[in-house]
């Protein structure tokens, strides 16, 4: 039976939380959004679950089609960027400079080495998830956004927190990664195995 979840209007996180739940009691979900932010929340949460999603754009919003269907799940290929105990390492950035001092310019020449430098080491972290002022660093004028580029091409992923872009008036600019929600975010954080803040 097909369930269907109206969501137009909620704030983030609740239309992931809403379409999660609905989720666990049908296999076939319709989720109506209106906006591109939450239909992309929404379509990686279902995704990430193992779903498929296929959207119809109406002229009184966005029409969410997700099923759910027997397989392994985007969570398994994420075993290349665990550690040796097959723990998922994440990376939080807070913000935007590196540690604490008198100077905000060491700070700043400290965090532009620290991501240059970790496209070099292994193991990668799994995900990086930028909140607060951290997410000045994924946005136009950003010095790491070639170096953090190339680390989604190595498989890594970026997060960057929605309400914080919008804090910052910042949402049209993100550059690389993708706008996320707190849900996610919590999410990611407390199924780390290995949770590293910079």
């Amino acid at each position: 039976m097909t369930k269907s979840v109206d969501v137009r209007g909620l704030p983030c996180p609740q239309p992931v939380i809403k379409a999660r739940k609905a989720m666990g009691e049908s296999d076939v979900v319709i989720v109506i959004v209106d906006n591109d932010v939450s239909q992309k929340n929404v379509t990686r949460m279902a995704e990430k679950s193992g779903a498929s999603v296929e959207s119809e754009a109406r002229a009184d919003g966005i029409y969410l089609r997700i099923t759910q269907e027997p397989g392994p799940t985007s969570d398994a290929s994420a075993e290349s960027k665990d550690d040796a105990s097959g723990v998922p390492r994440v990376l939080v950035v807070p913000g935007e400079l590196m540690g604490r001092g008198e100077h905000d310019e060491l700070g700043h020449i400290l965090v532009r080495g620290f991501f240059h430098t970790l496209g070099e080491v292994e193991p990668l972290p799994q995900t990086i998830i930028f909140f607060n002022s951290g997410v000045k660093l994924v946005v136009e004028g950003s010095p790491l956004i070639e170096d953090l580029q190339a680390l989604t091409q190595e498989g890594v992923q970026i997060l960057a927190c929605g309400t914080c872009l919008d804090y910052y008036d910042l949402m049209d600019d993100i550059v690389v990664g993708t706008i996320s929600n707190m849900y996610t975010i919590a999410e990611t954080m407390l199924s780390a195995g290995r949770l590293i803040y910079l």
